[in-house]
């Protein structure tokens, strides 16, 4: 999991003709997949078509190269539409190229760092959150080509998004909603009666045609585009500046974030189908370098697709070089036919992404958390969606990793709980009758001694528990049992300190029972078990009571 190899030179040992064979199929068929849906994606997000099949070819070639994952297969996705619309808006293309660049060094550094166990603890309830979120923004943006609306420009923020809609729906085309009504349709329809040919690609070839020979006045990608160029992508360095670059630090940082984790669920999904394990830490080495060399050619961020991947694994694909050859297809399709693509209709294009939109929604599980789940995910749920429906995926990603770090510490400071023991004294210990179950949990406890038990985690939002430990004037020995407590903070120390102090000026003897690994380098670490001294940690309860009796008598 944490070794730095990619896992294209560990394939090669056992690698075969027949399975070179297999992974030339699987990457031809993923090509056709990814062709049309790169070319989508790259118009959702406002860049020039050619830009989603470079990324597909340059990006989706390196992190197949150098990727932890035997089948992943990268390229633009739908989640970064929003960010890159976003993005080209605010800083144009060399501002996109520069916040992919340093998003592909932050992955560099995160593999290097060993950091791809860590994706693993951003909440679920997050990732779906901003899934959801960047679904609806998806959606919403395929509007004006699907209906053909005579607007110039379409605004980059959803509200702003949603009033221009409203002021401009009696331009409603109704050339083109028919187009695109019959591509969803096909959309539908086509998985029901093969798999083999992905529908986009039907959908296109069936609309295009229409539209060719029937002259609809539909908007087309070469009408809006102009020409298509089939020339390879061109290595060029974006201008800029520092400040430019300080300023796209947190959008970097969130494609960096994003294409992690997609990149991530993505190998774990693929593992599952083909019974592997992927290199977490290699794999996001391999997604830095591709967006690195996306931005030094022309392209758009990338990550792990994972519906790519899928259908990569079901036809056969088992090495990285499914992937790679899905690059090269992908490189001569691109030199050969994208001049064909200009008659692609706009429409077609708008209903193509409408459907990875509802696919990537799940909003079955969403509905589902908000059944079921307790009301502190359901709050991180919701409020991640709509900070990015409505504001933006970093906004989203930082209040719901705040909002969700808080509410775990509140749970885990409610389930900490400080308590003392009930005494009994003889008549009651001999009222007890000798058939009590309990009777063997019953311990004998020296009348100079309370005996207090803390069982959960002691951190900063608990500490303020300790306070409820005192001592009656006839006692000169508090047993605290903390073989419950798994881990301390610094705070919870200086609280067990408090009470030391408090409790040495009343001479009173603190004793500690069964301390725990970490609690205990905490307190050695910061020199407190010399304060309270060696003989008054015991291994046990039974040590403890023993320890205190000795006081008891001295």
């Amino acid at each position: 999991m944490y070794k730095i190899k990619p896992k294209l030179f560990s394939t090669m040992k056992t690698y075969t003709r027949e399975q070179f064979i297999k992974d030339v199929i699987a990457g031809i068929i993923v090509a056709i997949i990814a062709l049309p849906l790169s070319i989508a994606l790259a118009i959702a997000s406002g860049v020039n078509p050619e830009q989603g099949l470079y990324t597909a070819i340059i990006a989706g070639f390196f992190i197949s190269f150098l990727g932890g994952s035997r089948v992943q297969i990268g390229g633009p996705t739908a989640a970064f539409v929003v960010i890159i619309y976003g993005i080209v808006a605010d800083y144009g293309m060399d501002g996109l190229t520069v916040a992919t660049i340093m998003a592909g060094i932050m992955l560099v550094i995160m593999g290097f760092l060993k950091f791809g166990s860590l994706i693993k603890y951003i909440p679920y309830t997050i990732t779906t959150g901003f899934t959801g979120g960047i679904a609806i923004g998806i959606f919403a943006g395929q509007i004006k080509d699907f209906l053909g609306l005579d607007m110039a420009a379409v605004p980059s923020e959803f509200i702003e998004k949603m009033e221009a809609y409203a002021e401009h729906i009696t331009t409603v085309n109704v050339s083109a909603l028919i187009i695109g009504a019959v591509s969803l349709a096909i959309l539908i329809v086509w998985p029901k009666v093969t798999g083999k040919i992905p529908g986009s690609l039907i959908a296109i070839i069936v609309t295009t045609l229409i539209v060719k020979f029937t002259k609809m006045d539909v908007n087309t990608i070469g009408s809006v585009f102009g020409e298509l160029s089939s020339e390879f992508p061109k290595f060029a360095l974006p201008k800029t500046d520092f400040a430019t670059m300080q300023e796209l630090l947190r959008p970097a940082f969130t494609i960096a974030i994003l294409a992690g984790v997609e990149s991530l669920l993505s190998c774990v999904v693929s593992d599952g189908m083909i019974g592997s394990r992927h290199r977490s830490n290699m794999e996001l080495i391999a997604q830095g370098a591709g967006n690195v060399m996306s931005g030094l050619f022309g392209g758009i961020p990338a990550t792990g697709a994972i519906a790519r991947t899928a259908a990569n694994v079901k036809n056969g694909g088992r090495t990285p070089v499914a992937g790679m050859v899905h690059s090269v297809t992908l490189l001569l399709i691109l030199l050969a036919l994208m001049p064909l693509a200009a008659l692609i209709p706009m429409p077609t294009l708008a209903a193509v992404l409408i459907m990875v939109a509802y696919n990537m929604s799940e909003w079955r599980e969403f509905v589902e958390i908000i059944k079921t789940a307790p009301k502190s995910d359901i709050i991180v749920l919701l409020v991640t969606f709509f900070l990015t429906v409505i504001f933006d995926l970093v906004v989203a990603i930082e209040f719901g990793m705040i909002l969700a770090a808080l509410l775990f510490m509140k749970r885990m400071a409610e389930v900490t709980e400080v308590s003392g023991w009930k005494y009994m004294d003889d008549s009651d210990e001999d009222a007890v009758d000798s058939s009590d179950t309990e009777r063997i949990n019953l311990k004998k406890v020296p009348s100079n001694t309370l005996v207090y038990e803390i069982v959960g985690p002691l951190f900063f939002a608990a500490a303020n528990k300790f306070m409820n430990i005192s001592a009656a004037p006839s006692k000169n020995v508090i047993i605290i049992r903390m073989g419950g407590v798994p881990a301390m903070d610094v705070t919870a120390l200086k609280s067990l300190e408090h009470i030391h102090e408090k409790c040495r000026k009343k001479n009173i003897t603190l004793i500690l029972s069964h301390v725990q690994e970490q609690p205990m380098s905490v307190m050695v670490k910061a020199g407190f078990d010399k304060e309270i001294g060696a003989e008054n940690f015991s291994e046990n309860i039974d040590a403890a009571l023993e320890r205190a009796a000795q006081l008891k008598t001295e």
